[in-house]
């Protein structure tokens, strides 16, 4: 399969295309503004002085929003469809993320609105600050043949999807897991920031990054460094937006691939809230007749 990047196109004209394609109601309130560096400009009629870094900061997750929404709108719909194409054919999905990128992973597995399918990948210590000292889960990420043994006792199969989520995309356990998985036949749609690429150099001994052994790439256009936001009295630049952003390109993604289940016919495997009255029991409908592909029970 070819590797999908993103291509500008008109969030206007993509969006009418979805509703029109999948019949999906969407309420929304007309609006619109011009794109606008958050860190040097601000709303008519408001001086910088008097906005806070908290509206700094909500503007700056926005504007990334935007242009994710207009840029990676393709690459989203090639995702989506991946996902979609394995459900459709027996397949079975899952997620990883290390450190701060496992939240993105997390975030789409076992979770009410999403894909029943969607199983966590785990590296224990690697998943996130939960292990002592936190910088151990830095330090395994640049460990060279991780990924393969991690692999080689998961249930990945052929067939299957896999996302794999890294911000840099430069760690030696991205790549190699992103390679070794294309190698057993896994397809893989990397979340990752593009201009780690070309400012950065990789850790990996092929000099690789993880965008160039995925099928499909959701480029993140978070800034090296994944701060946004920065004053004269600080010392560093600071507020990351990455989990935002990164949280919604996926959530987009399992939206279209329920979306495109649906349009063929397909009931999509979606959780419902356990809060909700038959919550409880629609769940355990979908955990019976999809058990054999749902490896979070287990």
């Amino acid at each position: 399969m070819r590797q999908v990047l993103a291509k500008p196109v008109s969030a206007a004209g993509h969006a009418r295309a979805v509703v029109a394609e999948h019949g999906i109601t969407v309420l929304t309130r007309q609006w619109s503004r011009p794109h606008r560096d958050p860190q040097h400009s601000h709303p008519k009629g408001c001086r910088m002085s008097d906005r806070t870094p908290a509206d700094r900061f909500l503007d700056a997750a926005i504007d990334l929003l935007h242009r994710v929404r207009d840029e990676e709108a393709g690459s989203i719909a090639a995702a989506g469809t991946l996902l979609a194409d394995t459900v459709a054919d027996g397949g079975r999905l899952f997620a990883f993320g290390a450190g701060h990128s496992s939240l993105a992973a997390q975030d789409v597995v076992y979770r009410a609105g999403g894909l029943a399918l969607m199983n966590l990948l785990a590296v224990p210590g690697a998943v996130g600050v939960d292990v002592t000292p936190a910088t151990l889960g830095s330090a395994l990420e640049r460990v060279d043949g991780l990924a393969t043994a991690v692999l080689g006792s998961s249930p990945l199969r052929a067939g299957d999807a896999l996302v794999i989520i890294s911000l840099s995309g430069r760690n030696a356990l991205p790549v190699e897991m992103a390679m070794r998985a294309r190698a057993l036949g896994v397809r893989v749609i990397g979340v990752t920031s593009v201009a780690y690429a070309t400012e950065t150099t990789s850790r990996h001994s092929s000099g690789t990054f993880l965008k160039d052994h995925c099928d499909v790439v959701l480029d993140s256009k978070i800034a090296v460094g994944d701060a946004e936001l920065t004053l004269d009295s600080v010392p560093a630049p600071f507020a990351p937006a990455s989990t935002v952003v990164t949280s919604a390109l996926l959530q987009a993604v399992v939206a279209t691939a329920a979306a495109t289940l649906a349009e063929r016919g397909i009931e999509p495997p979606l959780l419902r809230s356990g809060n909700v009255d038959g919550g409880h029991e629609w769940n355990a409908r979908i955990f019976e007749q999809y058990g054999d592909r749902i490896f979070y029970r287990h």
